[in-house]
């Protein structure tokens, strides 16, 4: 029985937040499929043996006329299944035409305000037809290659600094990074992943300009498939609402992400997740176009949380 998701999501973060419910279906229905308007998902899932496939969509998913041409698409894959994590009817119109009998897709006319979390808990459980279908998994990495790293850098408390992001308003600042490391190196014997992505490397210098010791390296040179490794051999990230801690997060590491303009759905699945709300604001005001000020998070807090999960 041939199972499809579709993720409808160009962030690698968005996609890998529904990685739990990929895990629970291929479990009953064997490795699935998984359609994506993210180029980087394949690379990111190259070591998960549940996942049979990344197909990686730049087109045919936005105007009246692509619900022919994706559903042309879909149907190579021969698929018994598809389950739509996204309202469209369009991408419905595309799975009918191309002749998959199964269809499971969130309800179109609730897209305002949807959480992706419940919306993605709640469809899987309709189609599994089972209760309280767990929000987060094990994410999957060569064992060799993350112990390599664990190797390297044995004896040293291994934190990934996520000072990258999707936009600048998510950014808690290459100043308070700064700070951070070099506070957190007077007491006690760390190191630190800095994860940026190849065009944030701006971000990255600035960081690395302003550090008082050698103890990191940088991970902007390096593609998915090869930062990854870091990101699961780490033992904690601290940054910003990005993809790492996604990673981190579903490789049972504890996960500081600090919500400045991001909903508290996106880390609502994980109880690896401490999320840092800026100071006067509730977590559930938090939203895209909050556009909070990242010094209303402090240095000392952060340090505070660092030490309550390292002890």
């Amino acid at each position: 029985m041939k199972t499809g998701i579709y993720l409808s999501y160009v962030g690698l973060g968005a996609n890998l937040m529904h990685l739990s419910y990929c895990h629970q279906i291929a479990k009953k229905n064997g490795p699935v499929t998984i359609v994506t308007l993210c180029k980087n998902l394949e690379a990111a899932l190259v070591d998960d043996p549940l996942i049979d496939k990344v197909f990686y969509i730049d087109q045919y998913h936005k105007k009246l006329i692509d619900i022919f041409n994706l559903a042309n698409i879909l149907k190579k894959f021969d698929l018994k299944n598809l389950l739509i994590f996204y309202p469209s009817i369009r991408l419905y119109l595309s799975a009918k035409l191309a002749g998959i009998k199964n269809i499971k897709i969130y309800n179109f006319f609730k897209k305002k305000n949807l959480h992706l979390v419940k919306a993605a808990k709640k469809l899987t459980e309709d189609f599994l037809r089972i209760n309280n279908c767990p929000t987060e998994t094990h994410f999957f990495v060569n064992k060799d290659k993350s112990n390599k790293i664990k190797q390297e850098y044995k004896n040293k408390f291994k934190i990934v600094i996520g000072a990258g992001s999707s936009g600048p308003t998510n950014r808690w600042g290459a100043k308070n990074f700064s700070k951070l490391i070099n506070q957190l190196n007077k007491s006690d014997d760390y190191f630190f992943f800095l994860l940026c992505g190849p065009n944030e490397r701006q971000i990255e210098n600035e960081i690395i300009s302003n550090l008082d010791k050698e103890n990191f390296i940088p991970l902007s040179d390096k593609n998915i498939e090869n930062l990854i490794p870091y990101l699961c051999a780490s033992d904690m990230y601290v940054g910003n609402d990005s993809f790492g801690s996604h990673i981190t997060s579903q490789s049972g590491k504890k996960s500081i992400v600090m919500l400045l303009d991001a909903p508290r759905a996106y880390t609502d699945y994980s109880k690896n997740y401490h999320r840092m709300v800026p100071k006067g604001f509730n977590i559930d005001e938090i939203t895209h176009g909050t556009n909070a000020d990242p010094n209303l998070i402090t240095v000392e807090e952060v340090i505070k949380i660092i030490n309550q999960f390292r002890n």
